[in-house]
């Protein structure tokens, strides 16, 4: 396995270098997608595809009287994420699940916020995916996805061939696939680094 194929499902050494990787590199992109909601200090979050934990750790800081779950399929994703989220879990502010986004392990209507950062790509159905995020999502709740891929350059198609099973989407396939599983009130932002943002409402 390539060392670039751990940006799909992190293992062994290499995946410890590319969560604690990710944890840096994905830092500006999700403080730049922040900038497009606002989060109550209550809200109740679900980060799909949580990675090493960071954004998690960011969302904490958004809501401290809330709770933020993290899921991912990568078991070294979730260790590491328990590791850096350790005092929220004590807490009970926060919880890290393994498992797949095709399948989410929450009941209908238990979240005000969803985000997904980086991390559609590899997802293997999206317009399931997204059924699933929009059913556990509350009435009026907000899916977040940023992506630093716009699929719009050749650079984003080279990614494809070097990393098995990814799939980069441009904005519009996302806000068709989003109109597809119910999402409404759908706005998406572009910056000049390329970098694609889109907030959707159930």
């Amino acid at each position: 396995m390539s060392f670039f194929q751990n940006t799909c499902k992190p293992k062994g050494f290499g995946g410890n270098v590319m969560v604690n990787m990710m944890n840096v590199g994905h830092s500006s992109l999700a403080n730049w997608g922040f900038t497009h909601i606002s989060i109550q200090d209550n809200a109740t979050s679900l980060d799909v595809g949580c990675g090493g934990g960071s954004n998690i750790r960011k969302m904490l800081k958004k809501s401290p009287k809330g709770k933020v779950i993290g899921i991912d399929y990568s078991e070294i994703s979730v260790k590491k994420s328990i590791k850096i989220n350790k005092s929220a879990i004590e807490r009970n502010h926060c919880k890290i699940f393994q498992g797949n986004v095709l399948e989410l392990p929450f009941k209908n209507e238990t979240f005000n916020l969803a985000t997904a950062f980086e991390t559609i790509y590899f997802w293997a159905d999206i317009d399931q995916s997204f059924r699933q995020i929009y059913r556990v999502l509350k009435k009026d709740g907000i899916f977040m996805i940023c992506n630093e891929s716009s699929g719009e350059n050749d650079k984003d198609k080279k990614w494809t061939e070097i990393i098995k099973g990814m799939k980069i989407y441009t904005s519009e396939q996302i806000k068709y696939a989003l109109k597809k599983a119910g999402f409404v009130q759908i706005k998406t932002d572009k910056n000049d680094k390329g970098w694609i943002c889109v907030v959707a409402q159930k």
